[in-house]
């Protein structure tokens, strides 16, 4: 059986990494890609997100909603500094990608959801969308089967000391997500910053076929790279990576809040002894992964690809 999914998503090179995998594989169903301002403005990111759409041709088949254009309440701030200015660099999808469809994001969300008996969400932005669609369509919620969210961190940040990009562009959005009762997986940081594509699968995957030129052109025109190991950490296709093998990675069941104000705003805050919520827990987070399985899977899964 396929799992069924629907992408929230802001490409950004890696949201471009993760749609690849996802429309590729087999063993997903994706209904619907949701767009969302984050990497880039939710135009660029709508007009990403149709060029990935596009270029393996399946338009007909899997529709593209533009959504939020901006946070619920905190101001706009991008990583163009990271993705370029159109979000994904290097490579020349041309200009025939078709259009979004007529519905809203949240519109889309909710009739995709209803429509089926249970659908996994796949955020890979900020979750602007989701709450939205949280408090605009609470019924939909016993409609998820679970959530699977890149974002957050339980060990350090990438724009503070203790924020992730995702939850720091919207944590208004992620508060309400994580307090919605459905159930979560984090992939954050503790994990994507260890599975790092090294140069050697880059290098790999370069002449393999032209989705392997498509993505070696993207991520090598992204700026978010290991200083130490010159790898780059592919943060969202952990979530595809996690649909497919968790086996690889290991989770902790905790408590999470986030912080909304403040220095410290967009921390995810998690009650890691168990000692604040009577022991209750609102999500699984990934804390390690087999980061060679990884590199490994990404290489092989291209090489099937056209």
């Amino acid at each position: 059986m396929t799992t069924k999914i629907i992408m929230d998503t802001d490409p950004g090179i890696d949201d471009a990494a993760a749609l690849t995998m996802a429309i590729n594989s087999p063993e997903l169903d994706l209904k619907l890609i949701t767009a969302v301002a984050g990497n880039v403005s939710v135009d660029k990111t709508t007009a990403n997100a149709l060029k990935i759409v596009n270029f393996f041709g399946k338009q007909a088949e899997i529709p593209v909603a533009e959504g939020a254009k901006e946070p619920l309440i905190k101001p706009f701030e991008d990583a163009a500094r990271i993705h370029g200015a159109s979000g994904m660099e290097g490579y020349d999808f041309g200009n025939d990608y078709g259009a979004p469809i007529e519905k809203s994001a949240v519109q889309a969300l909710r009739d995709a959801i209803l429509a089926e008996d249970e659908i996994t969400l796949v955020p890979t932005g900020s979750y602007t969308n989701i709450a939205l669609l949280f408090k605009e369509f609470p019924e939909v919620k016993s409609h998820i089967k679970q959530i699977v969210a890149m974002g957050g961190s339980l060990t350090g940040g990438n724009m503070t000391s203790v924020a992730e990009f995702n939850v720091f562009t919207d944590p208004h959005a992620a508060e309400i997500m994580y307090k919605s009762g459905v159930p979560i997986v984090t992939v954050g940081l503790d994990v994507t910053l260890k599975a790092l594509l090294t140069q050697d699968s880059l290098n790999a995957i370069k002449d393999m076929n032209e989705t392997g030129k498509m993505l070696y052109g993207l991520i090598s025109h992204y700026n978010d790279v290991s200083a130490e190991t010159g790898g780059h950490p592919m943060h969202d296709v952990n979530t595809i990576f996690y649909l497919l093998h968790p086996e690889a990675f290991t989770t902790k069941d905790v408590w999470i809040d986030i912080q909304t104000d403040g220095p410290a705003i967009g921390a995810m805050v998690g009650d890691i002894r168990g000692a604040y919520h009577d022991g209750k827990t609102n999500a699984k987070v990934c804390v390690d992964i087999d980061a060679a399985a990884f590199n490994k899977w990404f290489v092989e899964e291209v090489g099937k690809m056209r």
